[in-house]
């Protein structure tokens, strides 16, 4: 079979617009510092805190945090573009109900009736190009037209300000936000290249804990966290360092461009040396690379569609350039790239 035949390419699909929601009032450091009892783990690089995060309030949902976040596609779009959504992917990084996802509460709210939905959780902060991947590929292979992909960073308010967790060097890093992507089958802004990649050889290095015996589940003493050790500190960092630009670098060749070469370079946000080595791989300018970590902090998921709408806000996005994803996800066991000719509302 000819592939490239034009009768059986398959059809291009954008990203055409994306939009942000960041809960409450900025939270100082200073919230944390008054609890800290670890000076030497929190000079660890991987925790050096941000100088702002926001927190959601104890009873948002990471539904009203998705209609919150779609607002502005709403009044740039229409309402009736949500009515037509065929497709909605969700991740939330904290299910309010354990049993089940976000997704047909979020399309309930919205007033949307897809075909398809989908709550997507193993893309980690990768999980907004795991979905483009995933949208595309859905656009691309039905009738399907449009497609809503959400991403929500829910931890950071309700799981990091816990008695006990507050206390540990990486409660100040990470903070709480949505973002979403609207996805049309058409060439505006159309997704260039799209690489995902699986690791299953790191997926045990990331645990969960409650600092005692009690599954997470059960009842009693020990709060639930993200549990790190120094030694898998430095085994997530080399391959934080590695990935992230070996998926973006593949990208670049598949597309035809120089990773010096690309005009804006969008990653999740973990921490700044993580940010100042990714663009150093590439051979990128720091303005080339932007950086919501200080006034955001960690958004997990949340943080590249969040740092996108940031500059896309700002004007800081040009109409026909190429715009670079790329993340990795938990302790290194998923990262994804993808690079889009730039075309947003």
């Amino acid at each position: 079979m000819d592939f490239t035949d034009p009768a059986l390419r398959l059809a291009p699909v954008s990203l055409v617009d994306v939009a942000c929601y960041l809960p409450g009032e900025p939270v100082g450091t200073e919230y944390f510092t008054q609890f800290s009892r670890s000076e030497r783990m929190a000079k660890n690089v991987m925790f050096r805190a941000p100088h702002g995060r926001h927190h959601k309030g104890r009873d948002e949902t990471a539904v009203d945090m998705v209609e919150r976040a779609v607002a502005p596609l709403i009044e740039r779009h229409g309402a009736g573009t949500l009515a037509d959504i065929d497709v909605l992917l969700t991740h939330t990084q904290l299910p309010d109900n354990p049993v089940m996802g976000a997704g047909p509460e979020v399309a309930r709210r919205l007033g949307m009736n897809p075909k398809w939905v989908f709550d997507v959780h193993n893309g980690g902060c990768a999980a907004f190009i795991h979905m483009m991947m995933l949208a595309r590929m859905i656009l691309q292979t039905t009738d399907a037209r449009t497609a809503l992909i959400a991403t929500t960073q829910n931890t950071a308010g309700p799981v990091f300000t816990q008695t006990e967790i507050r206390k540990l060097a990486q409660a100040p890093v990470p903070g709480d936000g949505c973002g979403v992507g609207l996805l049309v089958k058409d060439n505006r802004a159309p997704i260039l290249d799209v690489e995902c990649r699986t690791f299953p050889e790191f997926a045990g290095d990331m645990d969960f804990s409650t600092g005692s015996e009690r599954k997470y589940w059960e009842p009693g003493e020990g709060q639930g966290c993200v549990s790190f050790t120094e030694s898998k500190v430095t085994k997530v960092f080399a391959r934080g360092n590695r990935l992230v630009p070996e998926l973006a670098l593949a990208v670049c060749d598949r597309i035809g461009v120089k990773g010096r070469d690309i005009d804006t370079f969008v990653t999740n946000q973990p921490n700044r040396l993580f940010l100042r080595n990714w663009h150093d791989a590439l051979e990128l300018p720091a303005e080339r690379h932007p950086d919501s970590f200080d006034r955001c902090g960690n958004l997990f998921a949340a943080g590249i569609p969040v740092t996108l709408d940031i500059e896309n806000r700002a004007g800081r996005l040009r109409n026909g350039s190429v715009v670079l994803l790329a993340a990795f996800a938990h302790a290194g066991d998923f990262a994804a790239a993808a690079a889009v000719r730039w075309g947003a509302a």
